[in-house]
């Protein structure tokens, strides 16, 4: 299948190289891109600075794709995965037991795949995802959590093979002025959504990190769909 994928950044990168970047993002080392134009714009700009959505033309035939929003995963699989990468502000017993049994229950072999889509852990989000190993929020409340400020998805080209299949087809500047306040409106629309409403929006049979420990609940418990 024919894909455009874009990847925001302060510079224009016609070639990326395999093997160079941030080991510690979402889902480890690799390119990270959208499907969505104004996503890599927002992405691509700071608060002072221009920035590039830069273009891409890729051919997934042949390649292996983890769809980590797939019906397949729970949202709990996502976290395992980003447990495993991000760094997280381990401040409790509860904390550091919940991400030794989701890395144990709910690991994913991310790394065998070429490309990796699912949520992207933006500074609101990775907030929410820290907020369930610590026991406050629930399975239910961190899904829809995730959906709030419709933030998309991310599109991460993770092997080699990946990188050769990706064809640069151009860039369009983004403007400070103009994707710096969209990117703050959206941050601040899901953190906005979140505290007034799904933080607080206990619900009966809400299935807490507490819960999923003491039952020993692994990935095939219909509570956690």
């Amino acid at each position: 299948m024919k894909k455009t994928i874009y990847h925001g950044s302060n510079k224009i990168i016609e070639k990326p190289f395999f093997g160079f970047g941030k080991v510690k993002n979402d889902y480890g080392l690799g390119f990270y891109c959208t499907e969505e134009l104004d996503m890599a714009k927002e992405w691509g700009v700071s608060k002072d600075a221009d920035g590039y959505a830069n273009i891409y033309k890729i051919d997934t035939k042949g390649l292996t794709l983890l769809d980590l929003n797939s019906g397949e995963y729970t949202i709990l699989h996502w976290l395992s995965v980003l447990l495993e990468n991000r760094i997280f502000d381990i401040t409790s017993a509860l904390a550091q037991e919940s991400k030794d049994y989701l890395l144990k229950n709910f690991s994913v072999p991310y790394k065998d795949y070429d490309i990796i889509t699912g949520y992207r852990a933006d500074d609101s989000y990775f907030s929410f995802a820290q907020d369930f190993i610590s026991g406050t929020i629930s399975v239910r409340q961190l899904g829809n959590a995730m959906r709030l400020g419709k933030l998309g998805t991310q599109f991460v080209l993770k092997s080699k093979k990946a990188f050769d299949a990706i064809k640069f087809s151009g860039y369009e500047t983004a403007k400070a002025d103009e994707w710096f306040s969209k990117k703050e409106s959206r941050d601040k629309s899901a953190r906005r959504q979140y505290f007034d409403v799904e933080r607080n929006k206990r619900q009966r049979g809400d299935l807490y990190m507490v819960q999923i420990l003491d039952e020993e609940i692994k990935a095939d418990d219909p509570r956690l769909r």
